[in-house]
């Protein structure tokens, strides 16, 4: 450290006190009863302030630059602007001693011999506080809580911002050891706040906030006046009775003298963050000096030492980033390093440390000696076992025990010196002169060997790791290589400030100089890179940089030098120097230009680095060829510039090497096939569609298949183009090739018209099969697209096809529920069989779905389907047992219709008179077994509960005993419980009005009867109603053998007269829909002169039915009014029937010949506008 002097005045009075505005431009001191003002860049008066009466004793500047303030023995305090304006005055009792500014709140502390006053700007009074003793000095913690005071009487009192005391610190010494002079460590680095405190009993100590010492009392040997710590608080200046400033470390440890003056120093301050420091003296002196902090260090490969805070060493590992401090408590001269070892230059000892062990990444030292001797000396080095002294011109080698073991005396001063190795106690140091000399000093010997001898002064110098050749850097800022063994100079460089060789590499080095780095390699040109401060080492990639005071490793890729030895083919040294670091890209870059210069083994290592396995393979594959007696070069560059994807070179040396072959089928597995083409030239034209198709293959795998379609029909590969055209949805690249396509091309047309159809063009799949004459496919593709009116005109045209069409047909229209359309279309396909079953499986799903009503419908649809297939003489017994049973099971699920929405719904639509007789007669109807879906159990419940609404107790009593053997679900548990009970309360018999009639023999049948639905006298069989299920005033009759059915209605056509005058009062009502009879006035039942009634005479009690049997004079005899028939279609037999009541009108559907009393039958023809039973629309002509 040294102190240089910047300005100096000198003012007429004693300077007690001096501030720095807090930006460092400005300087107030207080000079007599004046205060000066300064510009601190070049020490001009700017203005004496004029305001005291008397001296003025103290000055401060708030920390925020605004004002400051300054106190006088006139007792008084004026603050003023930083334009140098006073703006307020307030006095004390006494002379001020100390003024301070709160660094936070801006609160004014001002002393006075008796009391100290606190102010701040929005206060409008001064709060005092009285002192036991005369303040001499003050100062506030960093974030402005404490005040402490130092006092005449050696006490410290620290007080809060209310000016209550806290803690009070008395020094040893009391009254002889007045505080003169304390601060508080600015530092935030500090975990604590530390007061330094500066008292006449010559000690400098340091406190805590809570008043507890820190370290012991430093003494000083002179009465201190003034004491001021730096911006950051790591150094302390002090300055007094010794007429001189001396600079110290926070901790109190002296490091030197910053300027010597005439008289005592009573004011001494360092100017905000910078090394500045202002001195005032008792003489009125002002002196400003810049302290410069020179760098001590030492450096040895990786290991970098350097000084801090002027008495720690810091060894810093340049590779890992380690670092290690060690604390020397005392100022740091020289630093040395060296493998191992390290030496440290105190004021009156010299310190070796060791490492702890070998390890290259130990950072562990130990002290190993002490040379307590005070030495003086320009530079340091340590070797093994020796310390070398540089005085001037003479070189002193010491042992470890501070012996001088040798000594050598030079001819000019020495610049540089540096350990360049060597055994153990036997090193070899290098030596620079200023007068351009350089030698070389072996440790053990007395002689120095002149290496050479240049005009200019050294600077800096270094040898090249095999010692052959040194660097210098004189004077001149040149950097000089020369040969050590001929002496010669191989190359000069200028703008050089420091030189090192690399340690890994005998032929580069790098120098610094002019703000940027130079690497040279060889004699190859220098190559450049900005880089601030000083080369000092050269390891590998790694270049070691002082900047200021920071050492720093940079990493410089030696891309550069390699690139000078690749442009040159010399591939084993530009492999030296890419192992010392470079990128990958510049290894890659290395690898290939080795391989085309056909220099393996450094390709193979530089293609190992960077793990490219397939350049590997490559160099493998041409060293085995060359092992087998392979020689063509040509033909290995080929194989090499293939693979770098130099494709046309490869090309040109396959060929000139005989192999076209090898480049035409490089070409196509690179799918270039127009340069395989431009090869080929105009040759043979196979090879030129084998191109092609390979071409269109590979457009096909990159996913070009527009390409690839082109390709395959330009080659002819007509299936090809059309997959991938179908696979991709193009229908017009579709017709484009099928119309070009020739129609004896049979499978591709196939294929175009199976995409047309896939991609749902039926038009163009019809075109295509039309081409070919596909008819089969053709008929096919109607039927799939539906197009049905274009299947049928070709059936009707190929009468051969015709099950082709209209089976699928029927399928289609039994899917879309119109049956009626499938059965005719399934006729016309001749497939009654199929009709029959898909209308039983319908049936089945509705009795499964409890749809009774549709499987009441498709069970007459079933019957008359078997009706239809009977008239074939082979089926016809099967059929007709279907129909009837069909029949039978379609009137039985006709009525359940009606139970069932009685016992599932909650409202019924049917009157209970319906509901009874229409279980009556499912119970009845199922005396032998019950059809699928039909339940005994609702027909038994609907039948108690309506007979018991009607009055039929005995029936409702008998029904409620059959469900008590039944399985009776939960839902009809309780209500059939309670009608079991409530029943018993009524009579056992029925309502007479209840009971049916037989029309043929008049008898009253019970309203359950065993033989089922026949009456229990004649064995007739009654016919019901098929809405209301009431039994019609019908008789059945039969003709007599050999009447046909034409004779027998040409007969009741007749109408023979009558007697009586019935004739008028019949109205008969004919339509295509019905048939109907109507009795427009009462007349008295049929006189005993109607031969019918004769023939409805049986004998009693015959167990055998015997039908009406009538002849032809009976025939003659009816009126067509009364007879209704049912004119079944062949091979059944017509059916007739007499209404015996002519006046009660009943109407026959014609179509499923079911009876309706008239009413009822135009009611649900309205409701319905059909048939209830059949279906069949009123507006249908047909039969």
């Amino acid at each position: 450290m040294r102190a240089v002097l910047t300005w100096r005045d000198k003012a007429e009075q004693c300077i007690y006190d001096l501030a720095f505005k807090p930006d460092g431009t400005q300087l107030i001191l207080a000079a007599g009863n004046r205060l000066l003002v300064y510009d601190t860049s070049d020490g001009t008066l700017l203005q004496p302030l004029k305001g005291h009466k008397d001296t003025v004793y103290c000055v401060a500047y708030a920390k925020d630059g605004k004002r400051f303030a300054s106190g006088s023995a006139d007792k008084s305090v004026i603050i003023w602007t930083s334009k140098l304006e006073g703006i307020l005055k307030y006095t004390h009792n006494d002379s001020i001693q100390c003024v301070s500014y709160n660094p936070v709140t801006h609160q004014l502390a001002s002393c006075s011999s008796s009391d100290f006053g606190l102010w701040s700007p929005e206060q409008k009074s001064v709060s005092k506080h009285k002192s036991s003793s005369k303040i001499t000095c003050c100062s506030w913690t960093n974030d402005g809580q404490y005040l402490a005071l130092g006092m005449f009487n050696g006490i410290i009192s620290i007080r809060n911002k209310n000016g209550e005391e806290k803690v009070k610190i008395e020094r040893p010494g009391g009254s002889l050891s007045p505080i003169w002079s304390i601060c508080w460590n600015p530092s935030r680095e500090e975990h604590n706040d530390i007061l330094a405190i500066a008292d006449w009993g010559q000690k400098l100590s340091f406190y805590q906030l809570s008043g507890k010492q820190i370290g012991k009392d430093r003494s000083l040997n002179f009465d201190p006046c003034c004491l001021s710590y730096f911006t950051k608080g790591e150094y302390i200046l002090l300055g007094g009775s010794d007429k001189q400033v001396s600079l110290f470390t926070k901790d109190g440890v002296r490091l030197g003298t910053v300027g010597e003056q005439n008289s005592w120093v009573w004011t001494c301050k360092v100017k905000p963050d910078s090394n500045y420091v202002v001195v005032g003296c008792q003489d009125g002196t002002i002196s400003f000096y810049q302290l410069i902090f020179s760098t001590v260090h030492g450096l040895y490969k990786d290991r970098y030492a350097y000084r801090d805070s002027m008495t720690d060493v810091i060894v810093q590992h340049l590779i890992t980033e380690q670092k290690v401090r060690i604390k020397c408590k005392e100022l740091v001269k020289k630093i040395a390093i060296y493998k191992n070892r390290l030496a440290i230059q105190l004021p009156e000892k010299i310190l070796i440390y060791e490492l702890y062990s070998d390890d290259s990444s130990d950072m562990h030292y130990r002290v190993k000696e002490k040379i307590v001797k005070k030495f003086e000396c320009n530079l340091l080095v340590v070797c093994a076992d020796h310390i070398i002294l540089c005085q001037e011109k003479r070189l002193q080698c010491l042992s470890f025990s501070g012996v001088k073991e040798r000594e050598w005396q030079m001819e000019s001063l020495i610049r540089y010196i540096k350990v360049i190795g060597g055994p153990s106690g036997r090193e070899g140091l290098l030596v620079g002169l200023k007068n351009g000399q350089i030698l070389k000093i072996f440790v053990d010997n007395l002689f120095a060997i002149i290496l050479l001898k240049q005009a200019t002064a050294v600077r800096c110098l270094d040898m090249s790791a095999s010692r052959s050749k040194l660097a210098v850097v004189d004077e001149n800022d040149t950097c000089l290589v020369y040969d050590i063994h001929t002496k010669e100079l191989l190359f000069q460089e200028p703008n050089a400030n420091s030189v090192a060789w690399n340690t890994q590499c005998e032929d580069m080095l790098c120098f610094s100089g002019g703000g940027y780095l130079n690497i040279k390699a060889s004699t190859f040109p220098v190559h450049q890179q900005k880089l601030q401060g000083f080369v000092v080492g050269y390891n590998g990639s790694k270049i070691f940089c002082l900047h200021v005071f920071s050492m720093s490793a940079v990493e410089v890729p030696q891309s550069a030098p390699m690139y000078q030895y690749l442009d040159r083919k010399m591939f084993k040294e530009a492999y030296q120097i890419a192992c010392l670091g470079v990128t990958d890209a510049d290894w890659r870059d290395l690898a290939m230009e080795a391989l085309e210069g056909l220099e393996f083994e450094t390709a193979k290592k530089a293609f190992t680095r960077v793990q490219d396995l397939r350049y590997l393979e490559l160099i493998n594959s041409i060293e085995e060829r060359k092992k087998r007696g392979e020689t063509n070069n040509d033909l290995f560059l080929a194989d090499v510039f293939a693979y770098q994807g130099k494709f046309h070179e490869a090309a040109k040396l396959y060929k000139r090497s005989g192999h076209e072959t090898l480049a035409l089928d490089m070409y196509t597995d690179l799918r270039m096939f127009e340069y395989a083409k431009d090869f080929l030239g105009s040759e043979d034209p196979k090879e030129t569609k084998m191109l092609i198709t390979k071409q269109a293959d590979w457009a096909r795998n990159i996913n070009e298949p527009k390409a690839a379609v082109e390709m395959y029909v330009s080659a002819g590969e007509h299936a090809k183009a059309i997959e991938i055209s179908g696979d991709h949805g193009w229908v017009d690249t579709l017709i484009d090739i099928a119309r070009k396509l020739d129609k004896a091309e049979r499978e591709p047309l196939l294929m175009c018209a199976h995409y047309f159809k896939k991609l749902d063009n039926p038009g163009y799949a019809a075109e295509t099969y039309l081409k070919i004459g596909d008819l089969k496919s053709l008929i096919q593709l109607h039927v799939e697209t539906q197009r049905w009116d274009e299947a049928f005109a070709l059936g009707e045209k190929h009468p051969e096809f015709k099950d082709d069409i209209y089976v699928p047909y029927a399928q289609w229209l039994a899917e879309n529920d119109r049956f009626e359309e499938a059965q005719k279309a399934f006729h016309k396909a001749g497939r009654q069989g199929e009709a029959v079953r898909v209308l039983e499986q319908l049936t089945h799903n509705a009795v499964v779905e409890s749809r009774f009503n549709d499987a009441a419908y498709y069970y007459w649809m079933l019957s008359m389907q078997c009706l239809d297939i009977a008239q074939d003489p082979a089926q016809k017994d099967v059929m007709l047992d279907k129909f009837h049973h069909f029949q039978h099971l379609a009137e039985l699920y006709h009525g359940y219709h009606a139970i069932q929405r009685y016992t599932e719904e909650p409202f019924s639509f049917h009157l209970p008179e319906t509901l009874f007789n229409i279980s009556r007669f499912l119970l009845h109807s199922m005396t032998k077994n019950t059809p699928l879906g039909i339940s005994k159990v609702n027909t038994l419940f609907t039948l108690a509960k309506q007979s018991k609404a009607l009055g039929a107790y005995k029936l409702a009593r008998h029904a409620y005993d059959k469900l008590q053997g039944l399985q009776i679900p939960a839902r009809f548990q309780k209500s059939i419980e309670l009608g079991s009970l409530t029943i018993r309360s009524k009579p056992f018999h029925d309502s007479e009005e209840l009971v049916p009639l037989c029309y043929r023999c008049s008898t009253n049948n019970p309203l359950l009867n065993n033989l089922g639905n026949v009456c229990i006298n004649c064995r007739q069989p009654f016919v019901f109603s098929a809405s209301s299920y009431e039994v019609l005033h019908l008789v059945e009759f039969y003709l007599e053998d050999g009447i046909t059915d034409e004779e027998a209605v040409a007969l009741i056509d007749l109408e023979a007269p009558r007697h009586n005058k019935r004739e008028s009062k019949w109205q008969e009502i004919t339509s295509n829909n019905s048939q109907t009879l109507r009795l427009d006035e009462t007349v008295d039942s049929m006189g005993d002169d109607d031969p019918f009634t004769a023939k409805l005479s049986f004998e009693q009690g015959g167990s055998e039915f015997v039908p009406v049997v009538v002849n032809r004079s009976v025939l003659r005899s009816m009126s067509r009014r009364d007879v209704l028939i049912k004119r079944w279609p062949p091979p059944l037999q017509w059916q007739y029937f007499r209404s015996l009541l002519p006046d009660a009108s009943i109407t026959m559907c014609p179509s499923c010949f079911q009876m309706f009393h008239s009413e009822d039958y135009e009611l649900l023809v309205l409701q319905h506008t059909c048939c209830p039973y059949c279906r069949r629309r009123i507006d249908d002509p047909s039969p």
